[in-house]
């Protein structure tokens, strides 16, 4: 029996844009479901990377609260969120974000080191999902030596080695080639829909829309879900 992962409350938040605060999201209401795959759609600076954020801990809203499988992240301090992040939540990035002095196989354990887990058991599950995303052979080899392409699977992995129940995809295949980024995205998919993971990503691109289990728009602050038979309505208040 499927249930609510995320449970988002009266979010809502502001910056400070010439001195003047600037509304990004306005009340915003929305639940997902465990293992959906969920898209939030909307032009450059429409809001979707600033939800992604709230939703990790990464930014503070300025009210509402934020659940993720019962844990009110919303209450908890850095230390509580740099912890809860670290063991519930996976995060893949538009530029890749990998340690440039690390090698494919170091980036990939990093997030179990952090954890504590054996260097051992955590370089075996690395080297497992290295296969899994095409990368056996290039284990020892640096961030810069990799294409674009290549960098964003391991980016994935890295994701993912820790097992999070929440994988967050900010614009994954935005600084890629069309016919690398829909790979990459396929690849994604395979990874975390076989694993029963929940998928949240946001994006631009419209052709990434018939491979969502639910799309949400944001425009002007708002959220509006995209109904099966096409209408839009407002996010649930």
């Amino acid at each position: 029996m499927t249930h609510s992962l995320v449970q988002i409350r009266d979010l809502h938040k502001t910056f400070e844009e010439g001195g003047r605060a600037r509304s990004v999201l306005e009340r915003v209401n929305l639940d997902i479901t465990q293992g959906e795959f969920f898209v939030l759609l909307g032009k450059s600076g429409s809001g979707k990377s600033t939800l992604l954020n709230l939703i990790s801990g990464i930014d503070r809203a300025d009210s509402g609260q934020i659940s993720i499988n019962g844990v009110d992240v919303t209450a908890l301090n850095e230390r509580q969120l740099t912890l809860f992040r670290r063991d519930h939540i996976g995060i893949v990035f538009q530029f890749f974000n990998l340690i440039p002095t690390l090698t494919v196989l170091e980036n990939i354990t990093l997030p179990h080191e952090l954890r504590g887990v054996s260097r051992r058991k955590s370089e075996a599950l690395a080297r497992v999902l290295l296969e899994r995303v095409g990368l056996g052979s290039r284990a020892d080899s640096f961030p810069d030596k990799l294409s674009g392409g290549e960098q964003q699977r391991v980016a994935i992995a890295r994701a993912l080695v820790h097992e999070p129940a929440l994988v967050l995809a900010d614009e994954p295949t935005g600084d890629l080639d069309e016919e690398t980024g829909q790979h990459v995205l396929q690849l994604l998919l395979e990874l975390t829909r076989g694993a029963g993971k929940t998928l949240v990503m946001a994006t631009h691109n419209p052709e990434i829309v018939p491979l969502a289990d639910r799309v949400c728009r944001i425009h002007e602050g708002q959220l509006f879900i995209t109904a099966e038979h096409g209408l839009i309505a407002h996010s649930p208040a």
